[in-house]
């Protein structure tokens, strides 16, 4: 989907145009008609890619249309039935003229507009022979125009009809241009550079920042495609997607982001967000049927909306009901529901967690595994043996340079992880990261970051004498960014057992998170407790996390936090460190456990997610506590009414350790009231918490 100026959403080459209404107005009609030829008439000052002379064709022959419309208007309030009928068909004609003039000129989709050249200039050529065909019914003795308004609408027509709208002999130069160079991708070799640029410089495309628009263009309008898999469409669309990227690392050579001067403006809307967002639920934002944070709402037949890869799924198992209702549909026509999705982009933004995610998992990009066409994935593995060369000989900005696009072609694909990894990136960007340039250190990071989402990846950064690097910029780090991305990493890693305790080992390595923690700002605070959770998977590093005075801190951020997912991201932590008895002790040292009954009792900030840990939290509490802390909980009515509503509420698995916390509670009511000291329930039931 792309944007428009008059902020409306619709798809490149689609012309959504309607019928004016059967009752307008004469004089409606034609101000609207006039308004439309106006708006049209202002592409002459814009730039066109291609198809030039027949959108110049096009706009000339608007201009020529143009006076004899203001003269009707002047001379008639009302019109008869078949010249209504006549600019009736001329509205809907104009609207599609329009939208296909905004498509040519719109910015980030010129290569693929390029390569539509044939089809669009076909379009024109229909478009205009409908206007002639239109023109063929106006009833000129049932309204008075002048002699020379006649003659110029005679002449349009004629033009109309014997006017060549063809492919033109430049654009389809171009055109096999590309085709050569997506040819010579497919046989991996490297195309000339001066073809690249010839390209580029015929679709006005020459700055990083306008080729990273069609890069970004060009993965939406796959993403759409893959979903309603139009694989001829998608290998297409890959190929050229594959063509941009190589021309953004290897033909540009300064970078332009569009980063500086805009600070105010992210203040002013991110204020503005909150106060949206303060109104809203955020369970609103879930989908009904997978619970997670929905990345593309969409909404069927019954008005009721989920997320688009949850429906389609349940569609594609066969079922032909709304899952929420129960009710038959008679289509499985998604509508897209843009209104919830910038909701939730901006409650994500606000609330620092990744677009379309749940706090916890990440989006789903298991479509970039291949790399969609042979063009592709040629263009992808010859720039991954570019980029490595500038790591390797390249100056101190030409590594920059290759680090930040690293950073950037990794960021959602897999197969281009997979190549430059093979490539051998992973030991040159770990050199880098010694850099005492702030920006080359931050680039190199995250695109290891990135990098370490590939599982053969991580091998190699511990094979290269990686963890003492990445810690080293996790604890001395230039910018607070790169300690950051420096702690995901390494929750990356961890995910190895081997891994995991060799990061334990390192003796800064837990500090130093710890230290990040405290910093204060969301992403450190979140950053830092993913990778403490990370690493309490391996039970060497449980004494590990309590020698670095983890609890207070944990503590404070579930008295303090109003974050959700920080809250979640806490509980899971304290959760795991109380299925041992020293992890107990010292969470109840610190006052963990009213904090915790507060927790549960609430429901602003804590998810459903977050509500699970907190059962499990309160469940390790009971069992490894002592009786005083059932005591505790046993005294707090508001506790009892969470714990019963989580058997219906909550999570299949918050569910199960509700019941078994309500069931120690009420053994230990019973054994109280009846003065008798063994317990109903055997204590081995409740040791593990999963």
């Amino acid at each position: 989907m792309i944007r428009t100026e008059n902020g409306s959403d619709r798809r490149i080459l689609n012309f959504p145009a309607v019928h004016p209404c059967v009752n307008i107005a004469s004089s409606t009609l034609l101000s609207s008609l006039i308004n439309l030829s106006n708006e049209i008439s202002k592409f002459q000052h814009k730039f066109f890619s291609s198809n030039k002379r027949n959108a110049k064709n096009a706009i000339r022959l608007i201009h020529l249309l143009q006076p004899f419309l203001h003269e009707i208007r002047e001379n008639h309030s009302n019109l008869p039935a078949p010249v209504t009928i006549c600019f009736s068909e001329l509205h809907v004609i104009f609207q599609k003229l329009f939208f296909l003039m905004e498509d040519l000129t719109r910015e980030g989709v010129q290569l693929f507009m390029l390569m539509e050249s044939g089809r669009v200039a076909n379009m024109f050529r229909v478009l205009f022979r409908s206007i002639a065909t239109a023109l063929d019914v106006f009833a000129f003795d049932s309204v008075y125009v002048c002699v020379e308004g006649k003659e110029d609408v005679l002449l349009l027509m004629k033009q109309a009809r014997e006017g060549r709208f063809d492919f033109e002999v430049d654009d389809e130069e171009t055109v096999m241009c590309v085709m050569n160079v997506l040819n010579l991708f497919e046989k991996r070799i490297v195309p000339n550079k001066f073809d690249l640029k010839k390209v580029l410089d015929y679709i006005g495309v020459c700055e990083w920042s306008e080729i990273n628009k069609e890069v970004k263009f060009l993965d939406s309008e796959i993403g759409f495609e893959w979903l309603n898999d139009e694989k001829r469409k998608v290998e297409f669309l890959s190929s050229l997607m594959g063509l941009m990227s190589y021309c953004r690392c290897v033909v540009v050579e300064v970078l332009d982001c569009e980063e500086e001067g805009k600070s105010s403006k992210k203040f002013d809307s991110r204020k503005e967000s909150q106060m949206i967002l303060s109104c809203l639920n955020s369970d609103d934002f879930r989908c009904p049927i997978s619970l997670e944070m929905m990345s593309d709402p969409v909404t069927i037949e019954t008005g009721h909306t989920y997320d688009r890869s949850s429906i389609l799924k349940w569609f594609r198992s066969g079922n032909t009901t709304c899952p929420k209702t129960g009710k038959s549909v008679s289509s499985i026509e998604l509508v897209p529901n843009l209104v919830l999705r910038k909701l939730i982009q901006q409650y994500c933004n606000v609330n620092g967690i990744p677009s379309g995610d749940s706090g916890r998992r990440s989006p789903d990009i298991t479509r970039t595994a291949e790399p969609g066409s042979e063009a592709a994935g040629g263009a992808m593995k010859l720039l991954a043996d570019f980029l490595c060369e500038s790591l390797d000989n390249g100056n101190v900005e030409q590594k920059n340079h290759a680090a930040f696009e690293i950073r950037v072609l990794t960021k959602t694909s897999i197969f281009s992880r997979s190549c430059l990894v093979e490539a051998g990136s992973v030991p040159l960007l770990l050199l880098l990261l010694a850099s005492s340039d702030s920006s080359a250190q931050e680039n190199s990071i995250a695109a290891l970051l990135n990098l370490s989402k590939y599982t053969k990846s991580r091998s190699e950064m511990v094979e290269n004498w990686g963890l003492e690097m990445i810690v080293g910029v996790l604890n001395k780090g230039i910018k607070i960014e790169a300690k950051q991305h420096a702690a995901a990493v390494l929750f990356y890693l961890a995910s190895n057992p081997d891994h995991g305790n060799l990061i334990g080992e390192e003796p800064e390595a837990i500090p130093s998170l710890i230290s990040l923690i405290k910093d204060g700002t969301d992403r450190s605070v979140k950053n830092g407790l993913v990778a403490i959770f990370g690493l309490l998977k391996h039970h060497e590093n449980h004494k590990r996390i309590l020698a670095a005075q983890a609890i207070p801190l944990l503590v404070n951020i579930l008295k303090a936090s109003q974050k959700e997912h920080l809250v979640t991201d806490t509980l899971a932590i304290l959760a795991t460190l109380t299925e041992k008895s020293d992890g107990t002790s010292e969470i109840l040292r610190f006052g963990a456990l009213h904090v915790a009954v507060e927790v549960m009792s609430s429901s602003s900030t804590t998810s459903r997610l977050g509500k699970e840990h907190c059962v499990s939290l309160l469940l390790s509490l009971s069992i490894n506590g002592g009786e005083n802390v059932v005591a505790h909980l046993v005294k707090s009515s508001s506790l009892m009414e969470s714990l019963y509503s989580q058997l219906s509420e909550g999570t299949c698995r918050a569910s199960k350790k509700a019941s078994s916390l309500i069931r120690v509670l009420h053994d230990f009511y019973e054994r109280r009231s009846s003065n008798y000291k063994a317990s109903v329930i055997p204590r081995e039931q409740f040791i593990h918490v999963w």
